[in-house]
């Protein structure tokens, strides 16, 4: 899967992407009282395709799956949206077989990270989920 076609499934479930300057984040997602979802994209802060696919499929896993938080949430409430976004996101863009198919075989982290067109962190975070956490 390549970047277009996170855009696409951003587009098909009526997520709107925009362009947006941020000091703090790279990215981020909300949600309106009408349930619609929006992701702000900093492109000046993303120096590789890796780093824009993992950050998109990132946001596009909380409006995917509902897990969002406000500034004063407790630690434990961000965290676990946190994990639920990347959860979904790896799931999308390191499919669990193809990744264990690669990882048996020896190829290394820089590889596979290369492979999915994904950073070295979110392939460890990969190798997290899917071999330390046991998530089928």
């Amino acid at each position: 899967m390549i970047n277009s076609d996170l855009y696409e499934f951003a587009h098909n479930n009526a997520i709107v992407v925009l362009p947006f300057s941020s000091n703090e984040f790279e990215s981020l997602s909300m949600q309106d009282n009408e349930y619609n979802c929006y992701i702000g994209m900093d492109y000046k802060r993303f120096e590789t395709s890796k780093e824009e696919r993992v950050h998109l499929a990132h946001e596009l896993g909380h409006c995917a799956t509902g897990a969002f938080y406000n500034a004063r949430s407790p630690l434990y409430v961000r965290g676990k949206a946190e994990y639920q976004a990347d959860k979904w996101a790896i799931k999308k863009i390191i499919p669990k077989d193809d990744f264990m198919r690669l990882l048996k075989c020896g190829m290394p982290a820089y590889e596979l990270a290369e492979q999915f067109n994904v950073t070295e962190d979110y392939i460890h975070k990969a190798f997290r989920l899917y071999i330390e956490m046991e998530i089928i």
